[in-house]
Formats: structure tokens, C-alpha cells, sequence
């Protein structure tokens, strides 16, 4: 897809009545290895102490891979190693693929990995196969997240259900590091990673088709996007981002917490010139809706000197009855 010089802001000055309401490197359905969430209690109680460890260990060579999407793909291709079925103990299935993380002998011979050190590269050793799978995910791009860790999952299986139930599974290994209503936020802006952007799309119900150049798209833009997430909190926050900015609490950057709003203008002296929003997800990493030919995703802010010359402040929406993020 080619992205659009416009972004989300330009949707933000759009009168409210025109609107239809119905996841450095960035990272879908969770977040770089070395800033992943906390395996959640699924994620535990599901993965063997080794995979995990495994898994872990195999996302830190790529920067920016999730290690909860490779341990998605581990569940589905073999339940982690559990299977019975063909070729996931032994032998190939009928597709030819074998081991653990279920490797072609092609594409075993161009990425397999010596994940344990033991001088081999087997296809059927855990350790082995979860660092090839690394490799294979980094090499068609998925450490650059976004749009690029679709591609990349969906180079593994040509299928997009598969990455559908890829994403689904890897959002319910790793938790986001929030609490009370910011946990809830994030939680439900996370469920839309790898959404499409949409100009004027999305609203407290979810994704919807936008506007002008949105009207073909079925997503969410910026303000959409945290519309939605903070709806789901109990909060009901305007549509557009620069209403979004005078609605709530504001909150100084060092008290920042996953859930609080970030937000972006064209003059920081100037919050009539703030044309972005996104949801903070922690240790610098928002979740936004970037620009038409994008995706819902997470991203760097902090340290992007893109986004740190535009940042201009953050809010914490309010809900009924209580102060509390």
C-alpha cells in the first residue's frame, strides 16, 4: 500500500456531523522482544517453561519482533510442541513440513537456526525451530511491524485467517503493563492492531468506513481510535483529537501512564494545531492509527524526533464517578 502524505490530523478538522461512527521499530499484537509485555496468566499456564523461554530468547535477535507472535504461531502450528499430528514429532506432513514450528525443507535450508549451540540445525528441536522461525519472520520484515509483521506472518502461512489468528492469539500471551481504566483502553485499542486507517473512520463502536478517501476503507483514523478505546473504559471523549486534548486531565510526561492520551501539533505553542493523537502503551511506545495506507499499530515516540518536536502534551480522560486511568 502507498501511504498518503496526509494523516490523521487533517481528518481531525472535519466537522463532526461529516463523520460516519460506527500496534524505532513498531510491533503489531504486542511488542519488540526487549519491550514485550508480561506474559499473561494464559500465556503461563499454556506455554512450557522452555518454549517460553525460547521464544523470548529467539525475539531478541530480531529487533522489533514480537515474541508473543512467535509464540502464536508455535500454538497453532503444533500447540507448542503437543501435537500428535503428522510431522510435528516426526516425518513431514502432507504439505511437506515438519518440527515444531512446522519448516518446509527449503525454507528450513535458507533460515534454519543452531538455537540451542550444539553444532546442529535441527528442524525437529524446539530451540532449533523457534530461532529459525525467528529468522524467517525477520527476513521478510516483521522486526519493522505494522503492515510489514502482517506480510511477514502471512509469508509463513499464505492465508489471511492465518494471520488473523496469529495476531489473536499472540494479544492474549502478552499483557500490556496498565491498570484500572487505562488497562482497559489499551486493552481494546490492542484488539485492533493491524486495522486499516481510515480518513474520518471509527468511533465509539468500533471500526466503521470513513469519509472522502476513507469512504472505501473499514478502520478507524487517530481520534477514532482512542474514541473507541476510552469508550470501552466507560469514558466518552469527543471525536476529534484537539477536543480530545481539552476534554481531560492533562497530565505532565514523567506521570505518564498506559492508557493517557499523547498528542501531536504542527506548533506546540498552539493546541489548535494538534493533529494527531495516539493511546500510551509504556517505556515510550504508543498505540495509533498513523496515515492513510497504514495500519493501527504500536510505535516508538520517545526518542522519535519526529514525534518528540510535535509533542505537545497528554490528557487522562475521566469516567463517570471517578478520577482514575
Amino acid at each position: 500500500m502507498k501511504a498518503a502524505a496526509t494523516a490523521c490530523a487533517t481528518a481531525v478538522l472535519l466537522p463532526l456531523a461529516l463523520v460516519i461512527l460506527l500496534t524505532g521499530h513498531n510491533s503489531a499484537a504486542g511488542t519488540g522482544s526487549e519491550l514485550a509485555g508480561a506474559p499473561t496468566a494464559e500465556a503461563k499456564r499454556d506455554i512450557p517453561p522452555a518454549y517460553l523461554r525460547w521464544y523470548l530468547d529467539a525475539a531478541q535477535t530480531c529487533p522489533g519482533l514480537p515474541w508473543n507472535v512467535l509464540a502464536a504461531i508455535g500454538k497453532i502450528e503444533s500447540d507448542h510442541g503437543r501435537s500428535t499430528m503428522p510431522g510435528a514429532q516426526s516425518g513431514e506432513n502432507h504439505a511437506g513440513a515438519g518440527g515444531p514450528m512446522q519448516f518446509l525443507a527449503p525454507t528450513w535450508a535458507a533460515h534454519g537456526a543452531d538455537g540451542d549451540h550444539d553444532g546442529h540445525k535441527d528442524r525437529y528441536n524446539p530451540a532449533d525451530a523457534i530461532h529459525g522461525a525467528a529468522n524467517y519472520l525477520c527476513a521478510n520484515g516483521a522486526g519493522k511491524g505494522g503492515k510489514h509483521l502482517r506480510r511477514a506472518i502471512w509469508h509463513y502461512n499464505h492465508a489471511d485467517w492465518y494471520v488473523r489468528k496469529v495476531l489473536a492469539q499472540a494479544a492474549r500471551y502478552a499483557a500490556p503493563t496498565a491498570t484500572g481504566r487505562g488497562a482497559i483502553a489499551v486493552k481494546a485499542a490492542l484488539r485492533w492492531l493491524g486495522t486499516p486507517y481510515s480518513w474520518g473512520g471509527g468511533g465509539p463502536s468500533g471500526p466503521t468506513y470513513g469519509i472522502a478517501h476513507g469512504a472505501a476503507i473499514k478502520g478507524f483514523d487517530c481520534s477514532g481510535l482512542t474514541q473507541h478505546a476510552w469508550a470501552r473504559a466507560g469514558a466518552r471523549i469527543p471525536r476529534v483529537a484537539a477536543d480530545q486534548y481539552n476534554a481531560g486531565t492533562h497530565i505532565p510526561r514523567t506521570a505518564l501512564q498506559p492508557g493517557d492520551l499523547l498528542f501531536f501539533a504542527s506548533n506546540t505553542d498552539n493546541p489548535a494545531t494538534i493533529h494527531h493523537v495516539g493511546i500510551y502503551y509504556g517505556h515510550g511506545r504508543m498505540i495509533h492509527a498513523p496515515h492513510t495506507g497504514d495500519v493501527v499499530r504500536i510505535a516508538q515516540f520517545t526518542g522519535d524526533p519526529h514525534r518528540e518536536h510535535q509533542y505537545i502534551g497528554a490528557t487522562r480522560p475521566t469516567t463517570p464517578h471517578t478520577t482514575d486511568a
